[in-house]
């Protein structure tokens, strides 16, 4: 008896309580019904207000400079100082050319000053002699002078022969000869004294520029870095290579310059200006969002600075979207070595328009051009 009236009990208040469920569910189907156009309205405004504020592009890569190291002179590598991606200072030591043949080259150089000086020295005493050569010539002059004399005026007595007054002036004139001749080598050895003391001789001046010359020679043997940074490409620093002039042969990546260079489309270059903000994402580490501000555009083109540029004065010409090259820089600390040639994904934001950069020149014009005046109130 107590079942059947159990369940008479719940028989009756089953249309109760569904009675009660049916308003909830007409509200919850009314709310997701609802929900779902709002959703889908916030976001279509989302994306219209943003809608071209920010423009990205993952033809982006770290950028670093790298300083490319030749040797300044030819020769053999005798020692090398560095391994791969070693950390040098400026200053120290990458390599080393064998300096037998300029040590030999600062000794001919030694020997040249030298020989300059005693060519100098020489020149001194000539210049020393020509004096005493120039006195004895005037007095043999002088007694063949007076001697010629005195056979004219014997002559013109008769008691001497014409033959003696001839040899007498034939000795005059060659005194004279040799007098003028005893001036013109003391003019000669004295002009090679004119240019200064004996220190400014042209000689010695050469054989000195020689001197130097092989000392610098000497000294640039020993190759060291040009800057802070990481030693790469190391891989022809052998003892015994042959090294030539001006070739690279190891590069330097300089420590601290980083930078992100980012090639975008050109057609999306309408809003983009230094100095707006932009978010930099790696794909090294993806887990890290970098933030920093466009610092340039590039002034041409990838394809008008290559080595072969595009030739599109043809009859088969094909218009190609063409990417400038923009230079990201980081306004933070990446907490992560950032290596050169690392691929990266940039977004810049468009929005944030800095005010543009007022030149100089502009600024001059406007000082100077006057301004018109308001009409004046009568």
């Amino acid at each position: 008896m107590k079942q059947g009236a159990i369940a008479a009990n719940d028989v009756a208040a089953a249309p109760a309580e569904a009675a009660a469920i049916a308003p909830r569910r007409t509200k919850g189907r009314l709310l997701l019904m609802l929900s779902v156009p709002l959703l889908l309205a916030a976001v279509g405004a989302y994306l219209w207000l943003t809608s071209g504020r920010f423009v990205s592009t993952d033809n982006a890569y770290v950028q670093q400079d790298k300083v490319a190291v030749a040797a300044e002179i030819s020769g053999t590598i005798a020692e090398v100082a560095v391994r791969e991606n070693q950390q040098v200072k400026k200053g120290d030591l990458l390599f080393r050319i064998d300096p037998s043949n300029y040590r030999i080259a600062l000794a001919q150089a030694e020997a040249q000053i030298a020989a300059a000086q005693v060519q100098v020295n020489r020149t001194q005493a000539e210049v020393a002699g020509s004096g005493a050569d120039i006195k004895g010539a005037e007095a043999n002059l002088t007694y063949a002078q007076r001697a010629f004399d005195r056979q004219a005026e014997l002559l013109e007595r008769g008691f001497t022969t014409r033959a003696r007054y001839d040899e007498a002036l034939h000795e005059v004139q060659e005194a004279r000869e040799r007098l003028a001749n005893a001036r013109s080598e003391a003019e000669v050895t004295q002009a090679q004294l004119r240019s200064g003391p004996d220190t400014n001789q042209p000689a010695l001046l050469a054989a000195r520029a020689a001197r130097d010359k092989a000392l610098l020679d000497l000294k640039r043997t020993e190759i060291r870095a040009p800057a802070d940074g990481y030693v790469t490409q190391t891989d022809r620093l052998q003892v015994g290579n042959a090294v030539i002039q001006g070739m690279s042969v190891v590069t330097v990546v300089r420590s601290g310059d980083v930078w992100v260079e980012a090639n975008y489309k050109e057609t999306d270059l309408a809003k983009m200006a230094p100095g707006q903000p932009a978010e930099v994402k790696l794909d090294a580490y993806p887990s890290r969002k970098l933030h920093g501000h466009v610092a340039s555009i590039g002034r041409g083109t990838g394809s008008e600075f290559s080595v072969l540029p595009a030739q599109n004065a043809s009859g088969n010409w094909v218009k190609v979207t063409q990417r400038v090259p923009v230079r990201i820089v980081l306004d933070e600390d990446a907490g992560r070595p950032l290596l050169a040639g690392l691929s990266a994904e940039v977004s810049v934001d468009t929005q944030e328009t800095p005010p543009p950069a007022r030149s100089a020149g502009s600024a001059h014009a406007s000082a100077t051009i006057p301004q018109p005046r308001a009409a004046a109130r009568r």
